[in-house]
Order: structure tokens, then C-alpha cells, then sequence
């Protein structure tokens, strides 16, 4: 299948990287004409376990290629994948104005029909208005271009990304069209089918920020109880092996420490509080 991918970031080379693997003819889009340059010359921009052995021989194999090209990508793609950054506004609200601009590149470009997928974290709503702008932007054209739009969240852990990807428990793919429907499916073919979870865009948008936001709260909630630990004279490490034994709980994010960090953790639960209060609801855990 013919892919673009815009936006050439962490999540953006892995994806490309790993479906040009797959077979497919993968076209990565950046700003950054430098950078481009960089990796069509098989130069990793940041460390990546296994990312360099997928980068240069799937270059070298023409299935994986870098441009600054928006326009040419849009027009060639059967999917059109967007993975730009949306990092955290001043009231801790998502900054989705370069999503923004992307849609209306895409809705200048767009000759056939294609599916346009939003990657990256972005809230709940934002794929509606994808649409909405691509629309805008053909009608302005005068062109009638039928196109489809969907969510596939990614859940990439650094270190370990090239790994998620080809081996993930659950890839999430919200839509209303059976198009995009059919088309995720075979390209994600390489995956046994039960790991594939279709549902609603809504839905799997908000899918993202919840598994976050409930990993965030699992660390919060571990140093809590570490603290009060400390009080009583409680050893926390046995507690831990105590409540982990549990199935229900397991020991996946309990261990007590500094707290959470990252890149996403702090941003997404933030995102999430602002868009639950834009929507009249009180995130009393997360606040």
C-alpha cells in the first residue's frame, strides 16, 4: 500500500520505518529540509533501539523514502497518516495548531480518494475536525474528493518502540467508514486479528488518554501509599509483591519512586483535565 506519513518525529520514523518493513511504500513528510536530507541518508536523528536496522535497508529497497514534499505525498498516498506533535498548551491544553495545519495542506492536495488517519495524541473531537477542515478546503478548491478519516493512537514506549510496533498487545483504530475499516485492516495484516480493536473515533481517542492517565494515577497512587508506608512502619516493598500477586492488579506500575514523567504521561493527563472541564465534567482523581 501507498503511505504518507507527515510529521517525522519519534512516533512518525517508527511507524514509516516499520510499515516499509511490512512491504509497503512508505513517504515521510518534514519541514525540516535538513533532516530530510539526514535520513534519506539513513541518519537516525535520536536513539532508538533497532530503528537504524529497519531505516537504511528499507532506503535502500525504495519502500521508504524522505521529502519535503507535502503536496506530491498527499497525492500519491492510499493512507495518509498524520504524526505531528501536539504538546501542551499554556493552560495545559493540547496545541493542535500544526494538526490544524496539516488538514488544510491536506485538503489543498487531495485529488483521490484517500483515508486520512490522526496518529498522534489528540483530543477528543479533533478527527471530526480533520474532516471538517479537509472539507473546507475542497469546497474552496471547488472539488469534490471523497475521503474517509480515522484514529489509530499510538502506544510507543521509548526504547522499546520499534519492538511495540511490530509486537503490540492491542492496536486501536476508531472509524464510521468500512473503507477505512477494511484498509487498516490489511495493512495492519501482519498482526494476528484479535489483537485489532475497532470502534468509534470518540472512543479511540479517548482510549489513548485513558491508558495514560490510569498508568500516571497507578505511579501517583503507589508512592501514596509508599508514604503512608513510612508512617505506620509498613516494609512497602512487600506490600507491593502483596498487591501485585493479585490478577486483578498485577505489578505493572506499582513500584514507588520519583513520580511520573516523560514526554506523555504529564502532558496527556493534563490534556485530559482540560478537556473533561471544556466539557463540564470534574476529573477529581486526575486534578
Amino acid at each position: 500500500m501507498k503511505i504518507a506519513i507527515i510529521g517525522t518525529g519519534y512516533v512518525g520514523l517508527v511507524t514509516g520505518s516499520c510499515l516499509a518493513n511490512f512491504g509497503n511504500e512508505v513517504l515521510c513528510v518534514d519541514v525540516d529540509k535538513e533532516k530530510v536530507e539526514g535520513l534519506n541518508a539513513g541518519k537516525v536523528p535520536f536513539f532508538e533501539p533497532g530503528l537504524g536496522d529497519l531505516l537504511s535497508p528499507n532506503l535502500s529497497a525504495g519502500r521508504l523514502a524522505f521529502t519535503t514534499d507535502l503536496d506530491g505525498a498527499v497525492k500519491e498516498a492510499e493512507i495518509i497518516f498524520i504524526t505531528v506533535g501536539t504538546p501542551p498548551g499554556p493552560t495545559g491544553e493540547a496545541d493542535l495548531s500544526t494538526v490544524w495545519e496539516v488538514a488544510r495542506s491536506i485538503g489543498c492536495s487531495l485529488d483521490q480518494g484517500s483515508i486520512v488517519v490522526t496518529k498522534s495524541t489528540v483530543p477528543v473531537g479533533t478527527t471530526f475536525k480533520v474532516r471538517a477542515i479537509i472539507e473546507e478546503e475542497l469546497q474552496r478548491r471547488g472539488k469534490t474528493v471523497p475521503f474517509e478519516v480515522a484514529n489509530n493512537p499510538e502506544f510507543l514506549r521509548e526504547g522499546s518502540a520499534v519492538l511495540d510496533f511490530m509486537n503490540p498487545d492491542r492496536v486501536v483504530i476508531g472509524t464510521e467508514s468500512e473503507t477505512a475499516r477494511e484498509s487498516l485492516a490489511k495493512l495492519y495484516s501482519f498482526l494476528d486479528e484479535e489483537k485489532l480493536l475497532f470502534m468509534d473515533i470518540l472512543s479511540s481517542e479517548m482510549t489513548k488518554y485513558a491508558a495514560n492517565a490510569l498508568l500516571a494515577t497507578k505511579i501517583s497512587f503507589m508512592n501514596e501509599i509508599a508514604g503512608i508506608c513510612q508512617s505506620v512502619g509498613a516494609d512497602v516493598e512487600k506490600v507491593r509483591i502483596g498487591i501485585g500477586s493479585d490478577a486483578r492488579i498485577g505489578f505493572a506500575f506499582i513500584s514507588p519512586g520519583c513520580g511520573y514523567g516523560g514526554s506523555c504521561f504529564p502532558k496527556d493527563v493534563r490534556a485530559l483535565i482540560h478537556t473533561a472541564a471544556s466539557f463540564g465534567c470534574k476529573s477529581r482523581i486526575l486534578e
